[in-house]
């Protein structure tokens, strides 16, 4: 039963993934990608469909409003090396649904189906989508569009536990995912609000799922997806890794972030990271200030070694 780390921007690119993927899960998807940047090759973009030879699966997220366009992307990734295309239909900001895309094509099954079946036509590999409950609580067609996917060559259907009216508040309907789940026979995924075993327990007998996706409960724990793992094939899960791994494992992710986007760029994207693994550690609040105010590579690196030695050494 798969384990798959949600594409979420501006969090699972290359470092976070290669570090997930060294802990083990099942696939981790990219950031997701917008095809007109795709297509016009834009640096950045290029740089979120990035891939380490011993990733393991290539899934890359792409998402778009015009059939031609994802397709073409689509076959640009798939040239790059991409196992998988993930079509979003579910992306909630504001920004993508304006432009008709994310979850703005839930209301249209119809272009839907074009998309879906442009992309599948572009390309020689599976191609998945990902999508929410729908628009609203009155318009929760999930069920009908999956299986319009199912019908257009689509492989597999994740479905996140919220409408995009919701966007995060509230609680994911784990048990909605279930009507997905028997319009269909392809694998369905269910996403939304699992950040605990007990949560992973949940999710699966309320959905009927063939997996789960991880999204924010990996946040500042890349080691969870792993747990999930073993708690689904054993029945229990194992404990968090030691106070001194996970130390290590933050220097290693802020210095795989530093080498990656360089120092102006990864010291910025590193501070929620940073503020994630430390969240709930006594006087994190002033550390996460200090980190956020640094602006030297050296400096935050010491920050956080000094803020950790106490804690490494049992006196806090």
């Amino acid at each position: 039963m798969p384990v798959i780390l949600a594409p979420m921007a501006g969090v699972s690119d290359l470092p976070f993934r290669r570090l997930v993927r060294k802990f083990g899960v099942g696939m981790a998807v990219t950031e997701m990608i917008a095809c007109q940047a795709m297509v016009r090759e834009c640096r950045k973009t290029l740089q979120m469909a990035g891939h380490d030879p011993d990733e393991g699966i290539k899934a890359v997220q792409i998402a778009g409003y015009e059939p031609e366009v994802m397709a073409e992307a689509a076959k640009l990734n798939e040239d790059r090396g991409a196992d998988i295309i993930d079509l979003n239909f579910g992306c909630p900001v504001k920004k993508i649904v304006n432009g008709h895309a994310g979850s703005a094509l839930m209301r249209d099954e119809t272009h839907a189906a074009h998309i879906l079946q442009a992309v599948v036509r572009a390309v020689k590999i599976p191609v998945t989508v990902k999508m929410r409950l729908g628009w609203n609580h009155e318009n929760r067609n999930a069920p009908r569009l999956a299986k319009i996917a199912e019908d257009s060559g689509i492989k597999m259907v994740t479905v996140h536990g919220r409408t995009r009216a919701q966007m995060y508040e509230g609680q994911a309907d784990w048990a909605y995912i279930k009507n997905v789940k028997d319009a269909v026979s392809i694998p369905v995924i269910a996403n939304g609000d699992i950040c605990t075993l007990e949560d992973v327990d949940r999710a699966l007998v309320l959905s009927g799922a063939d997996g789960i996706m991880i999204g924010r409960g990996s946040y500042g724990r890349p080691w969870f997806l792993r747990q999930a793992m073993d708690y689904i094939q054993r029945g229990t899960g194992d404990e968090a890794p030691s106070f001194h791994k996970q130390f290590s494992t933050l220097l290693e992710h802020f210095d795989s972030m530093v080498t990656h986007y360089g120092s102006y760029a990864g010291l910025r994207i590193a501070r929620k990271h940073i503020g994630w693994y430390s969240k709930g550690l006594k006087k994190s609040s002033e550390f996460r200030s200090l980190i956020n105010s640094s602006e030297d590579v050296e400096k935050t690196r010491s920050l956080i070694v000094n803020f950790y030695k106490p804690f490494l050494e049992g006196v806090l």
